[in-house]
């Protein structure tokens, strides 16, 4: 048994197909195949059934999966402890990020982390929660940056800031003159939203769900996007009001949009932000300075928790 054919295997699992496994792992598909099978004659059981596509694991073949998997990370974490005693980070890190929060957050700290861990090899991915969360926790993410609380207790999470929602008002709205939003004069039918999946979407039906039944629309035009520019559009031309992050807001340029920004009544409505990462992660320091060097690159309100309760991205 290697620690090689291990890889292969958790490569397998992930994957669900030797093919993509193989290529994933930079080998070719004969010679992956060849080792799984030297590792289930030395076990002298099967660990995947390859008569079904995608092909999955065998009972005992999850079992062996999951030991793999600690076996790996525990041969990782060896590294990790060499190159602490050496004070040098390098190596890989992948990054998730929910959609609502990368275009926004990303340009704010990129260079200054790259800059800061010139070895390190960044990757960014651009994910959906759902997506994050499996990630995660199949190891083929080492940290996220996602809308919290999960309430998944394999992931841990460490708010980074709390970001206020603003209200885009057209001219001709019925809230146009006011000076403030309050959420009680919010109605969901009046308001551009994101498409389904995206987790701001679900933070502004919870925030409106006291007015929110079931899948009932009133008529009218009803539009769904998946991007705060598209919606602000939509909204400009007098097809709704739409809500925003405050870090999206703060990138309207045209003098007329930020005229049209309304913020909420205190308390705001917030949602956090959050960097998460599976409970057995190997790469603390590095998170732990990512997380500082966002902190850096934000507006200082965002780090102060806010007075009222954080809007949950969960659907209720």
């Amino acid at each position: 048994m290697t620690l090689t054919q291990l890889t292969y295997v958790l490569a397998v699992d992930t994957y669900r197909h030797f093919g993509m496994a193989a290529e994933k792992c930079f080998v070719t598909q004969p010679t992956l195949s060849m080792q799984i099978q030297k590792l289930e004659e030395e076990l002298d059981v099967l660990i995947f059934d390859r008569s079904k596509q995608p092909v999955v694991p065998t009972e005992i073949g999850q079992q062996i999966i999951a030991q793999a998997r600690t076996i790996v990370r525990e041969a990782d974490r060896m590294a990790e402890v060499i190159q602490a005693g050496k004070e040098e980070i390098a190596g890989t890190f992948v990054l998730g990020i929910i959609p609502t929060v990368a275009t926004s957050l990303l340009p704010l700290f990129l260079k200054s982390f790259a800059k800061a861990y010139p070895k390190v090899q960044l990757t960014v991915e651009e994910l959906q929660t759902h997506e994050i969360i499996e990630r995660l926790k199949n190891d083929r993410l080492d940290a996220a940056i996602l809308a919290t609380p999960l309430e998944d207790k394999g992931i841990i999470e460490r708010p980074l800031y709390y970001e206020p929602f603003m209200a885009y008002v057209p001219e001709d709205h019925r809230l146009a003159k006011e000076a403030f939003v309050l959420r009680s004069e919010l109605q969901l039918d009046d308001l551009l939203l994101l498409n389904q999946g995206h987790c701001f979407r679900n933070s502004v039906i919870n925030l409106c769900r006291s007015a929110f039944k079931g899948n009932e629309q009133t008529a009218g035009i009803h539009l769904e996007s998946g991007s705060f520019e598209t919606l602000i559009s939509l909204a400009r031309q007098g097809l709704g009001m739409t809500l925003v992050p405050y870090l999206k807001a703060l990138e309207l340029k045209k003098q007329k949009d930020k005229l049209l920004l309304k913020s909420f009544e205190h308390p705001q409505p917030t949602r956090e932000i959050s960097v998460v990462y599976n409970r057995s992660q190997l790469k603390q320091q590095l998170i732990e300075g990512l997380s500082h060097i966002i902190q850096k690159s934000i507006p200082s309100r965002l780090l102060q928790q806010p007075e009222g309760d954080v809007i949950s991205p969960l659907t209720s």
